[in-house]
């Protein structure tokens, strides 16, 4: 394997490929690998310095984990916390997964020592190799987008739906829930600053010591940099070939010995370093402290987390217990990455438990029944002002304004205003414009926008969609 010097292109593509990756992880709905996730829980215990779990069980669906923390943590036994017949199947679950349904027999939760504190490690540990302009670079490049679509826009509204449907003394396990395949956003970037580069030809200057903010120093990167000089010959500057071989939980594993600048007698002698690709990707491990070298120890220290990331959903870590649960089924977003679907649950497990969404708002399952025989008298009759909206995008404006009897305020040569008031929401105020190209069978295609309420005219609310004022919309050609 040839190695070639890094470009800002080729640091972009590798950044992109890392996000590209952890956003399919993100969003899978493939079955859960449960031995690789039960085997990367064991790894996350041992990495926090903690016993491995006693019992490690299977849960279908977040839903059905989180009842099962709240029986194994004893709050199904508070007062007023009456158990049910989704209870019932839980206890079944764990019998047969050989796990005593016994209230408070999971322990006190460990989240803080498997996820928060060595995350915050790793953040740190990256965030000083970096620097301020190099970390703030990374995260944009890499894990900004993948939290966006994925926590944002998928775990938020799912934990949001969660406490709905939750009884009221089950709510409080969802802080004991470590994100599993939703964590992917973070993960993506502390896997990209794991992942080596060789510098390019001629390396900017850094001011001060810290990497500037269009160049990320890396492990490998310092390790490169550390190495032996050109004195002593071709093969001592070349990046050393790797061997791959395959390593824990799934991951892969490299190992290389790089050429040593002097006899190992010589004190000035560098170590060789050992370049491991975990579960979170690349870093450079070095057999003894170098001026200028760099580990990612701590990013090392995920590669627990990172493989149940990469092998299940939500799950619960305890001292005695970790409860694990598959990833959905089926995933429906819109065109921005938001959960929606018309007819059937954006989000779905396979036990049954469903998320129905409108451009990533949850809505009540027996509305998204009643979308298709909607009247305008429903709509108006609604209270929840958003649902209204729902309800008003999947019916459509034009004809709720036509069969509601909006009022026809104004009308200019830039179209026709339109308004529709509500008892206890804004104004609906639309501007009903025809395309002034003539489609190819000769017929101009109707548009209508929908504008602010105090919108006067529909000039003024042409002007408002450019982000322009009245005065300022002065249209050359119109399309």
């Amino acid at each position: 394997m040839t190695s070639t010097l890094a470009t800002p292109e080729s640091r972009a593509a590798a950044l992109g490929a890392v996000s590209a990756k952890w956003l399919a992880a993100g969003l899978s709905t493939a079955p859960a690998d449960r031995q690789a996730a039960a085997e990367a829980v064991r790894l996350a215990y041992r990495s926090a310095g903690l016993p491995e779990p006693r019992h490690i069980v299977w849960f279908a669906s977040p839903l059905a984990g989180a009842r099962a923390a709240a029986l194994l943590t004893g709050r199904r036994g508070l007062p007023g916390a009456t158990p049910d017949a989704a209870d019932a199947v839980v206890e079944a679950e764990l019998r047969a997964q050989g796990c005593p349904p016994v209230h408070g027999s999971a322990g006190p939760s460990v989240r803080a020592a498997v996820r928060t504190n060595p995350w915050a490690a790793a953040r740190a540990e990256a965030h000083e190799l970096l620097g301020p302009d190099g970390w703030a670079g990374l995260w944009s490049a890499c894990g900004a987008d993948v939290w966006r679509l994925v926590n944002d826009r998928l775990a938020t509204p799912l934990r949001t739906h969660l406490r709905g449907e939750l009884p009221v003394h089950a709510r409080a396990v969802l802080l004991d829930a470590v994100g599993g395949q939703h964590d992917a956003g973070w993960l993506a970037a502390f896997d990209a600053a794991a992942a080596p580069y060789v510098p390019a030809p001629t390396p900017a200057t850094p001011s001060a010591g810290a990497p500037s903010s269009s160049t990320w120093a890396s492990p490998a990167g310092s390790v490169s940099s550390a190495g032996p000089s050109s004195s002593a010959g071709p093969s001592s500057s070349a990046p050393p070939e790797p061997q791959f071989s395959a390593g824990p939980v799934g991951a892969a594993a490299w190992a290389t010995t790089r050429p040593a600048a002097s006899t190992p007698s010589s004190p000035d002698a560098a170590p060789a370093p050992v370049f491991s690709a975990g579960p979170v990707g690349a870093v450079w491990a070095t057999t003894g402290p170098v001026p200028g070298e760099a580990a990612l120890h701590a990013v090392q220290r995920l590669a627990g987390l990172a493989g149940v990331a990469r092998s299940a959903g939500w799950w619960w870590p305890y001292a005695s217990v970790a409860i694990l649960t598959d990833r959905p089924d089926a995933v429906h977003r819109d065109n921005i990455g938001r959960l929606h679907a018309a007819d059937t649950p954006a989000l779905h497990y396979t036990d049954g438990y469903a998320l129905h969404a409108w451009r990533g708002m949850p809505i009540p399952s027996d509305l998204v029944e009643r979308l298709g025989r909607l009247t305008y008298r429903q709509i108006a009759d609604e209270r929840n002002a958003e649902l209204r909206r729902v309800m008003l995008e999947h019916f459509g404006y034009e004809r709720y304004l036509r069969e509601a009897g909006a009022q026809r305020v104004a009308q200019d040569e830039a179209g026709v205003l339109w308004r529709l008031n509500f008892n206890d929401d804004e104004p609906l105020v639309m501007v009903e414009v025809i395309n002034s190209t003539p489609e190819p069978d000769g017929t101009s295609r109707v548009y209508w926008l929908r504008v602010p309420p105090t919108t006067r005219t529909p000039r003024e609310g042409v002007a408002w969609t450019f982000g322009l004022t009245e005065a300022e919309y002065h249209p050359l050609i119109q399309t």
